[in-house]
């Protein structure tokens, strides 16, 4: 036999070792995907009294920031930054609401000193401001948009909505007009407020919407219940969650116009 023969004979037994090697290496790569899987999907949910016994993960709450207003529900620019950059400082990591519901239902780790940032209301300096801030400290946020407001003036867009779903925060649904959820009396309400604005919503994003958060804070046990249908999470303020839904009244702080580190005092007395 020549030694180009035995050369080419080499190789070829070379390649048929290589490709049953490799897919060798697919199948136990799938089967171990396949098991993973499997084990997520038998892992039991936990249950209300299991959720509400967890520790409460803090949850921030803004809705304007400019300088040219004042109260409680605003904080001017400078301050906004001056809190994300002490949140970084001090070793928070934001999270989404996909990973809270999975810590919350499924004891699911999350990473150190977890910190939820999110905003009401769908105002234009979100996108403007505080989207372009979180991002350079590498934090991403979660918009619950009032979506009565739809290209209106000092509101976001509805391309500038999609493009924070692209660049990776979260949207999230406020009502169409602000109504408060316990003040839904029927089907027609809650085909108003929701459901119609819902499906609008994800044709908007491209992505399901799977989380709300009631304008004013304010909901009860009726209207949590049927918020579920709807809603893996649903956010109140600062008051008490129900125990029966825990996951349709997670609490959120409203966040004013204070110092940074008062920011922490406030979020280590509030949860």
């Amino acid at each position: 036999m020549t030694k180009k023969l035995i050369l080419a004979c080499s190789l070829l037994l070379g390649l048929v070792f290589f490709s049953c090697n490799k897919t060798t290496q697919q199948k136990d790569q799938s089967a171990t995907n396949n098991a993973d899987s499997s084990e997520v999907q038998q892992q039991p949910a936990n249950t209300a009294a299991q959720i509400m016994d967890k520790p409460q993960v803090p949850v921030l709450c803004y809705h304007r920031i400019t300088d040219g207003s004042k109260g409680d529900y605003t904080v001017t620019p400078a301050t906004f930054e001056a809190h994300m950059k002490i949140l970084k400082d001090s070793g928070y990591n934001s999270v989404s609401p996909d990973q809270l519901y999975d810590y919350l239902v499924f004891n699911k780790t999350l990473p150190a000193k977890p910190v939820m940032i999110t905003f009401d209301d769908s105002r234009i300096e979100h996108t403007e401001i505080a989207a372009p801030v979180m991002e350079k400290y590498g934090f991403r946020g979660v918009f619950f948009i009032m979506t009565i407001t739809y290209n209106k003036k000092n509101y976001m867009t509805t391309e500038q909505i999609a493009q924070l779903a692209k660049a990776g925060h979260t949207i999230g649904m406020h009502s169409w007009d602000h109504t408060m959820a316990s003040k839904y009396k029927d089907s027609t309400d809650w085909q108003k407020q929701v459901i119609e604005p819902k499906k609008k919503l994800e044709g908007i994003i491209g992505k399901p919407v799977s989380y709300w958060a009631y304008p004013n804070g304010v909901t009860n046990h009726e209207a949590s219940t049927e918020m579920s249908k709807y809603f893996k999470l649903s956010f109140i303020l600062s008051t008490k969650r129900d125990s029966i839904q825990p996951l349709q009244t997670v609490r959120r702080m409203i966040t004013p116009d204070m110092s940074a580190q008062n920011l922490l005092k406030s979020m280590r007395r509030t949860f």
